[in-house]
């Protein structure tokens, strides 16, 4: 029997069979032996093949995955965790307020993406929190990713209760990952799409200004039969995985496109003479705080050898 990984629990997992049913099934033990560095060998996304033992379910086998989407471990060190599988497209929800998405969270979620070929789109909500400057900031970030970038984004706030027409076309006929901290709005939005589904939504904590955790597992939903959605942890910290420093330049857009005019093939793109990308930098073809999101990863654990 052939079935979709609808939803991941670490130790049992919701599958939709071929036939529409809904089945509950557990990993042959197997896997976890030939997976050493992933937490969970298997994520929302998968395609699998189970076969009934004994009144259960067991998954037998994971059918080759057309993309996927990992990141590092945040319990366990060295570790990976696999976010989803076999997806169209990611769409990152950041927020400037209540709480405030880092343009370097945004960049390493988009290096993840490109990693993996995987096309990204931008929702910057809260908008209604943000006074004249916020605004201001708001167009000026849609104008970096978008204009320079080429990333689609979308502002909005989700509290008007309607879903902005731009989004659900971008959602049509795709099955769309769904990430960014706890509190951006991931669940409320799904709420929008799906009322019946009824994510439970939280406050954010007026202390730390950060998002209480309401989604505790990745779990797919269905707007048709086209068109899905999967809704993923809040992460507060996106750890870059598979991803060498000599090969980080290749994930951003801007960077990729001119660095094959720099002298030397292995540049790095910080001090050495001749870089086409410093130069791009200095005439404003490169943003700062992209460079400044390269340089962070360049110089980070992620990526030191």
């Amino acid at each position: 029997m052939k079935g979709l990984v609808i939803k991941s629990t670490g130790s049992w997992y919701r599958v939709r069979t071929t036939n529409g049913e809904e089945v509950n099934a557990r990993l042959r033990g197997k896997f976890k032996l030939d997976n050493k560095k992933i937490t969970n060998p298997i994520a929302v996304g998968d395609e699998v093949v189970m076969e009934s033992q004994q009144d259960e379910w067991v998954i037998n086998e994971i059918e080759e995955r057309k993309n996927y989407i990992i990141r590092k471990s945040p319990k366990k060190k060295h570790f990976d965790h696999l976010i989803a599988a076999n997806v169209d497209q990611a769409l990152m929800i950041a927020t400037l307020k209540e709480p405030r998405t880092s343009l370097g969270f945004i960049d390493r979620f988009l290096v993840t993406l490109e990693a993996y070929r995987i096309p990204g789109v931008i929702v910057f909500n809260k908008v209604d929190l943000l006074d004249a400057e916020g605004l201001e900031e708001a167009d000026y970030l849609s104008f970096i990713y978008e204009k320079k970038v080429g990333y689609p984004c979308i502002k909005t706030s989700f509290i008007g209760g309607k879903v902005p027409e731009e989004l659900s076309a971008l959602l049509r006929g795709k099955r769309t990952l769904l990430s960014g901290h706890s509190g951006s709005g991931k669940s409320t939005l799904i709420n929008l799409l799906l009322p019946e589904i009824s994510q439970k939504t939280s406050e954010i904590s007026s202390f730390s200004e950060k998002g209480t955790h309401t989604t505790t597992f990745a779990e797919m939903f269905f707007l048709d039969g086209e068109t899905a959605i999967i809704d993923t942890p809040g992460i507060k910290e996106l750890g870059l995985s598979e991803i060498e420093g000599g090969e980080l330049g290749h994930y951003f857009p801007e960077i990729r496109e001119v660095m094959n005019d720099c002298r030397f093939h292995n540049c790095q793109h910080v001090n050495e003479p001749g870089c086409a990308v410093k130069k791009a930098l200095e005439e404003g073809g490169i943003t700062q705080e992209r460079y400044y999101s390269y340089l962070s990863m360049l110089e980070s654990d992620d990526n030191r050898r």
